[in-house]
């Protein structure tokens, strides 16, 4: 296979992972990132240093590249289109303007036939108070953009809960209340789908966060075969709908009697997904570049149970004591400061499957 370039839009710890994937592929990669030395810029072959939307940069990066992908769901939809006018960008720019809006992202699952939280569009302080009461008092106030690690949202968890200035708190920009989910666990399946439409689901894993961020991804998830099969065919339809080429994940909320309730989608690799680096011979992020690039998709299969978890902030302390484990696969991101809420690597502990 003769080397191609590929353009990886953000070049945080995702970027840095898909670039050292598409170099075991016989790929260059080229990084469009502002911050220079970026986690992703030390592995690949290059990097454009600039904002994402910037025109001149856009036109080097299509210039350079034979198509482009990126790590993460907030680039400019804007920037996504321009590229897409002149190389082909996957995940494809529609998957970037269902996932950058919570709302319109959980109309489309909807759509899909996938079923979500009830949920309400608050663009007022009144528009909260009627919310509110449908919902009985409860619910999880959170804006509509921008999101992430647990960032721009509030929890009503009673009627006692005071809601004064609760939507000029976050910044009287468009919100969304999402009801309370009576969910025993929550899990994620990671999925993958290529050009020719054909696509691949590795097992669900079961997710436990700390503080808002993704603290442990266990695998195999403490469900049902058909949890799991459910999981596998909401994937399935969401791909098909988006006409998705890459890696997707997608996270639920488990009910007492194995239904499922999405919670979100990111139209990208996951972090639920890094543990496929350890217990799968093809990885998410293997598994992104062979989809994007056309290649045929590799077997999800797992060889091993497994544990992922992430270490964040001072958990880099913990470091030597990981890599005296003999079951355990250490991978650090390459940033020189640790902060709170920062992830700095994550660990995957293997344990060899009966049988």
């Amino acid at each position: 296979m003769s080397a191609r370039t590929i353009g990886i839009i953000g070049g945080g710890q995702l970027g840095r992972m898909l670039a050292m994937a598409a170099a075991r592929l016989n790929f260059r990669t080229v990084i469009l990132e502002p911050q220079a030395d970026c986690p992703a810029a030390q592995v690949a072959n290059s990097q454009i240093t600039a904002p994402y939307g910037d025109p001149v940069a856009l036109a080097e990066l299509a210039a350079a590249c034979e198509l482009v992908t990126y790590e993460f769901e907030n680039v400019p939809v804007e920037a996504a289109a321009i590229l897409a006018r002149n190389v082909p960008v996957y995940p494809p720019p529609r998957a970037l303007e269902v996932a950058q809006d919570r709302l319109t992202e959980k109309r489309f699952l909807n759509d899909c036939g996938i079923p979500t939280a009830r949920f309400h569009a608050v663009d007022s302080q009144a528009d909260l108070e009627a919310a509110l009461a449908d919902f009985g008092g409860k619910g999880v106030l959170k804006t509509r953009r921008l999101g992430y690690d647990g960032k721009g949202q509030r929890v009503f968890a009673s009627v006692a809960d005071s809601t004064d200035g609760a939507y000029a708190a976050l910044g009287s920009v468009p919100l969304i209340l999402e009801s309370f989910v009576p969910f025993e666990r929550e899990i994620s399946i990671i999925a993958a789908r290529a050009i020719d439409g054909t696509v691949e689901t590795y097992d669900p894993a079961e997710n436990v966060h700390r503080n808002g961020i993704l603290d442990t991804s266990t695998l195999p998830a403490r469900i049902g075969d058909a949890t799991a099969k459910a999981a596998c065919e909401s994937a399935e339809k969401l791909l098909a709908a988006l006409d998705y080429v890459g890696v997707v994940g997608i996270e639920f909320f488990v009910l007492p009697d194995g239904a499922l309730i999405a919670n979100e989608i990111a139209p990208r690799v996951h972090n639920s997904g890094h543990w496929t680096e350890a217990a799968c011979v093809v990885s998410q992020f293997e598994q992104h570049i062979r989809a994007i690039a056309g290649l045929p998709l590799g077997s999800p299969a797992r060889h091993s149970d497994c544990v992922m978890t992430n270490l964040i902030g001072d958990d880099i302390n913990d470091v030597p004591a990981w890599l005296a484990r003999p079951d355990a696969l250490v991978h650090l991101y390459g940033k020189t400061e640790a902060r709170a809420g920062r992830k700095m690597g994550h660990v995957t502990e293997l344990k060899r499957r009966e049988g």
